[in-house]
């Protein structure tokens, strides 16, 4: 797993007794079930259980991440409201103890909670950094349907082998370790079948990606997003203006960010 530059933008009030969230999309629950609130609320429990006293919070949230597209945007917010919470209390708690609470929330929270590319392995908690990845520059794309994980994982046959070539062929511990790891060669994703199978729309817009784009496109985890990696800037630009174009209107929307 490894961050990407595309992120949502939140604004913090400390000066408040309540715990209270905001959001700019009508998607985002503003209410206890909102993964910011959570981590608010788990928070200030952990900080009561050493005896400080229990207070509030403002989180305004502007988003950037298309909500249930598998880009970890309720994620990387928990982790980001876990993580300035206890800078604004003067560290009371460890990174590990942060990872630990993250957990709580959800799979990924630890990942953005650690801060770089990882080796993820386990439900989440065990996390390994990674060697330096090659840079690339990604094109992004929300297909304008929120896939939902569980679903996806159940029409996923774990009966079936996975790509062989890929997991047993491919000598993964050298490519994960050791020297710098090649994303555009090695990235694969056996949760894509199901999920087109799933949401014709994210196979329609993976196909069309590609036909207009010239190259390979992937689904990042459980779907739905799709991406496009191109190592030069210049050409990742000139593939999001192409979609921006042939798209406008339309539900898709193309996004650019990078990662390495």
């Amino acid at each position: 797993m490894t961050p990407i530059d595309l992120c949502d933008d939140l604004y913090l009030d400390f000066e408040t007794d309540k715990i209270k969230v905001t959001c700019n999309h009508p998607d985002v629950p503003e209410d206890e079930s909102n993964l910011a609130h959570k981590a608010a609320v788990l928070f200030y429990d952990a900080l009561k259980e050493k005896g400080y006293e229990k207070r509030g919070i403002g989180i305004e949230i502007i988003k950037q991440i298309p909500p249930g597209g598998g880009l970890g945007g309720g994620s990387s917010n928990a982790a980001t409201v876990l993580t300035a919470l206890n800078t604004h209390h003067r560290h009371l708690f460890s990174k590990s103890e942060l990872m630990h609470m993250g957990l709580r929330l959800g799979a990924d929270v630890p990942f953005f909670i650690f801060g770089s590319p990882a080796i993820v392995q386990g439900i989440g908690e065990k996390l390994e950094k990674a060697p330096d990845l090659m840079r690339y520059h990604l094109v992004l794309c929300d297909p304008g349907v929120a896939a939902a994980t569980a679903a996806v994982y159940k029409k996923y046959d774990f009966e079936l082998t996975s790509n062989q070539k890929y997991t047993k062929n491919a000598g993964l511990n050298v490519l994960l370790r050791g020297r710098k790891f090649d994303a555009g060669n090695c990235a694969h994703n056996d949760l894509e079948g199901p999920a087109c199978r799933l949401y014709p729309e994210i196979r329609e817009t993976k196909e069309e990606m590609e036909l207009l784009l010239h190259t390979k496109v992937r689904m990042t985890g459980s779907g739905s997003s799709l991406f496009a990696l191109f190592q030069a800037r210049k050409d990742a630009e000139k593939g999001c203006e192409i979609l921006l174009g042939k798209w406008a209107g339309s539900k898709r929307k193309p996004f650019l960010s990078s990662f390495g």
